[in-house]
């Protein structure tokens, strides 16, 4: 394994719907992803575990910290500052407007993770080894120092999501660049704090854009041949229509549920699986990667 590259593929958001964790499973089989994160607050989450333990729990599976879709876990009464006047968490530009005035109460975000992270726990059987949070809201202070703190209680420590992009790969590959820089520059406050606490992660991440980049075959391949770094994550959204996500995740025609269906096809395009070869990276589980780093295998990232 000398000289080799490590490559996480992760696909979000397992347990939204059922069609879309149905895809994820799907793609695990074949092996094409090394890891996926479950929404504990799904209404759909339990059945999805089911289905990944009937399946013989063939891909790592771990926890997407949610604060953005569906209802909290807690009472509503409990975590008012997060909830909209039917109980339901704020929408993302809404949580966003009250994150940034001080509107959003950093107890009441402990409260409402550490009962997603005892759920996932009921659900899946053990601590998550691999994290990251929906919407990557974890990248804003408050929610990043709250989720560290909960999963600081964990040994080993999992490994948790650097949401970082080099400038130059911003600069390079075209799609959703407001947004990219804006998350590198968040993201960039929150990995610090993860390596100042030994949080084992990737030194880049790459896959973040918007649904008409999606649409272009060479998507996921001119990314992987331009990224640099020893270990890369690759953040995915894949799934099959799933109309159970309509007025939860996204709209009517806001070409959301499509890319999924399309970063699924990319996927399996076996040009994705010459470009991580012709790359030089090993596709590695989380869990399998924080194993060899501990055992001096690789550097760490």
């Amino acid at each position: 394994m000398e000289g080799a590259r490590y490559l996480i593929v992760n696909a979000d958001d397992f347990g939204i719907g059922p069609a879309t964790s149905k895809s994820i499973l799907e793609l695990a089989s074949a092996g094409l992803i090394t890891s996926t994160v479950l929404l504990v607050n799904s209404p759909h989450a339990e059945e999805a575990v089911r289905r990944w333990r009937q399946m013989g729990r063939i891909v790592e599976l771990g926890w997407h910290p949610c604060l953005t879709l569906d209802r909290p876990l807690l009472p509503p009464g409990q975590v008012p500052s997060l909830v909209d006047k039917k109980g339901r968490f704020h929408r993302l530009g809404q949580f966003l407007r009250r994150l940034s005035t001080a509107r959003i109460q950093s107890c009441e975000m402990e409260a409402e993770l550490t009962a997603q992270h005892g759920r996932f726990q009921e659900l899946v059987g053990n601590p998550p080894s691999v994290v990251n949070s929906h919407h990557h809201v974890q990248v804003f202070p408050p929610i990043s120092r709250v989720l560290l703190r909960i999963l600081g209680r964990q040994n080993p420590l999992p490994y948790v999501r650097r949401i970082q992009e080099p400038w130059r790969m911003i600069a390079k590959i075209s799609g959703a660049r407001a947004k990219r820089l804006f998350l590198s520059h968040f993201g960039a406050g929150d990995a610090a704090r993860q390596r100042r606490r030994a949080f084992p992660g990737n030194d880049w991440l790459m896959g973040i854009t918007n649904p008409p980049c999606v649409a272009r075959p060479s998507f996921l391949t001119r990314w992987i041949a331009k990224v640099p770094g020893k270990v890369v994550e690759l953040t995915c959204h894949p799934g099959h229509w799933d109309p159970t996500l309509i007025d939860r995740d996204c709209k009517t025609g806001d070409g959301q549920l499509l890319r999924r269906v399309q970063e699924m096809h990319l996927l399996r395009d076996p040009r994705f699986r010459e470009a991580v070869r012709e790359a030089g990276f090993v596709m590695v589980s989380p869990a399998a990667l924080v194993d060899q780093k501990f055992h001096g295998q690789i550097d760490a990232a």
